[in-house]
């Protein structure tokens, strides 16, 4: 395969499709290059010289750290958890969602030393708590993070928040909001030189 194709990682699901219609939109790649359902995780549209992989969305900076990727699409709560070392080329306006505090309704609300908090997020978590002088537990969960303080698991919860619906669902509430998230467009810090000018042009057509 041509060195000159410029690879960009996806996260697989919604933000994959608002960035391929994008592309689509701004003649950087061809319509129905990238298909979901087929359960590949690898496309090639040729004629644009560009390649797409789909992977879980906590791994999009590293595919990009390491070179495995030249470009990547994933929101900003990742990018801040990873701390990954990539570009960060520009908000792409989309995907927004809030990285929240939240705990059982009517429950204990105060921030206090050694509460378990639930979360996919440890590092932002520790270093949001230890910024108002609280240290505490971070139990790292990947799914239905929901259920920990319902069952005595955890005391509270961060987690992506964007209608809160399935907080209120489950007796939960918003305490606070930590950060605010949309999608970002990053890239390797160790591109070829004729890369990085390919990539300017990309820049270029997104932001018009």
């Amino acid at each position: 395969m041509s060195r000159d194709i410029i690879t960009v990682a996806l996260p697989k699901g919604r933000l994959a499709e608002e960035t391929i219609e994008l592309f689509v939109e701004k003649g950087i790649t061809a319509e129905g290059v990238v298909d979901e359902e087929t359960r590949k995780l690898v496309f090639l549209d040729e004629e644009h010289g560009m390649r797409y992989m789909l992977v879980r969305n906590m791994d999009v900076p590293t595919y990009v750290e390491h070179g495995a990727a030249d470009l990547g699409v994933v929101g900003k709560d990742i990018i801040s958890e990873s701390a990954a070392d990539v570009y960060e080329f520009m908000d792409l306006g989309f995907g927004y969602c809030r990285l929240c505090v939240a705990g059982i309704k009517g429950g204990n609300t105060n921030y206090r030393h050694d509460m378990r908090v639930a979360t996919k997020y440890p590092r932002m978590t520790k270093e949001f708590f230890a910024g108002k002088g609280v240290f505490v537990e971070t139990i790292k969960l990947y799914g239905s993070i929901e259920l920990s303080p319902i069952v005595g698991l955890s005391d509270m919860i961060v987690d992506l928040v964007s209608t809160g619906t399935t907080l209120r669902k489950n007796g939960l509430a918003e305490i606070e909001t930590m950060m605010e998230s949309t999608a970002r467009f990053i890239g390797n810090k160790s591109m070829t030189r004729l890369k990085h000018e390919r990539v300017k042009d990309i820049i270029k057509r997104l932001g018009n």
